[in-house]
């Protein structure tokens, strides 16, 4: 096998790396005869919140669409995902094949009776969703719970999501949550959980709690934003209002995220795959600092979901622009090469 050496500027810092892929690993021992690749070098990129495996709403997973989820994600240069939820149990070679990327997953949604879309995920009584959920961490590091859905809707009460938070630490595990309301995201936060997904109406004064415990927000922001003119269009209703009114206020809500603190990560949760570029840009559009969008979507994600980044030792995941992604933005549309575990795969 080739082995890859990459030079250039790294980020997050941009100082100039020289490093070789020893396997799956980074180190800084010179092989010779090894491939040269040079630009500005990011450690992979991330997709953290993508459900990849289902054509439409409520199908059941199949492999063969999971696998060109999965590829369309390393073409825009992902090579790590989080999935936090699934719709169903993914098969052994998902996130271990050389063609695809790393993967970390909650496996099915965890949800209140009567909440969520039918066909997906698992129900529970109060009493029994923490015992699912921490068994779920327990086999796979993440649960996924549907704290809040429609409009009128009590949201997961705050006993209930309290136990699970605990029941899932006890095991090792984390917890993200569907939130988009803002009783929702009030109950999500004082409960502690590891990661708000979406976020959407939640209340700005809790940012600085949020940072201050280490919660997560994955905002989704270009898949929310995409569908501000359909919301426009419907008729008035109390979930045109809400839909609209949280979609409106998205985008100053992310800024202020990042502004407090919060470790905030790039998520695309649409279809086709691979729209991370996307979501980076609607970052910045916002407000958010390029550098700190670009991180959300690359080292910031990496280091929240336990990977280090450009260092000896490291996986051997990198992708390679021609020039700095955070002042040329488009870059991230053309990535030059995509190393995944050592190879070059694009």
């Amino acid at each position: 096998m080739t082995v890859l050496r990459l030079r250039g500027p790294a980020l997050p810092d941009g100082e100039i790396v020289d490093i070789y892929a020893d396997g799956d690993r980074w180190t800084t021992d010179p092989v010779p005869g090894a491939e040269l690749i040079e630009g500005w070098l990011l450690p992979g990129l991330v997709d953290t919140h993508t459900h990849p495996g289902a054509a439409e709403l409520g199908d059941p997973l199949d492999d063969g669409v999971l696998r060109d989820d999965l590829h369309r994600h390393v073409d825009s240069g992902v090579t790590l995902i989080r999935a936090p939820g699934l719709a169903g149990d993914p098969p052994e070679w998902f996130g271990q094949d050389p063609d695809v990327p790393r993967a970390l997953h909650a496996g099915p949604w965890i949800a209140q009776f009567g909440q969520f879309f039918d066909g997906w995920g698992r129900r529970a009584d109060h009493d029994k969703l923490p015992g699912v959920a921490a068994e779920q961490a327990a086999r796979t590091g993440w649960a996924k719970i549907i704290m809040d859905w429609r409009v009128g809707d009590e949201p997961v009460p705050l006993a209930v999501i309290s136990e699970i938070v605990t029941r899932v630490h006890a095991v090792g595990g984390r917890v993200a949550v569907h939130s988009q309301h803002a009783a929702g995201g009030l109950l999500a936060v004082r409960a502690g959980v590891d990661s708000i997904e979406h976020g959407m109406c939640l209340d700005p004064e809790l940012l600085p709690e949020m940072a201050a415990r280490g919660i997560a927000l994955t905002p989704t922001l270009a898949a929310l934003q995409r569908s501000i003119p359909a919301q426009h269009a419907r008729e008035d209703s109390p979930t045109k209002r809400w839909q609209l009114g949280g979609r409106l206020g998205h985008a100053a809500l992310t800024a202020a995220a990042v502004e407090a603190g919060v470790t905030v990560l790039a998520g695309t949760d649409s279809r086709p795959m691979g729209g991370i570029a996307a979501e980076v840009r609607a970052m910045v559009e916002a407000g958010v600092p390029p550098h700190d969008a670009v991180g959300a979507a690359s080292w910031s994600a990496r280091a929240y979901l336990g990977l280090a980044g450009l260092v000896p030792g490291a996986p051997a995941d990198a992708v390679v622009y021609a020039a700095d992604p955070r002042t040329e933005m488009g870059q991230l549309d053309h990535p030059e090469a995509v190393i995944l575990r050592g190879v070059r795969v694009r």
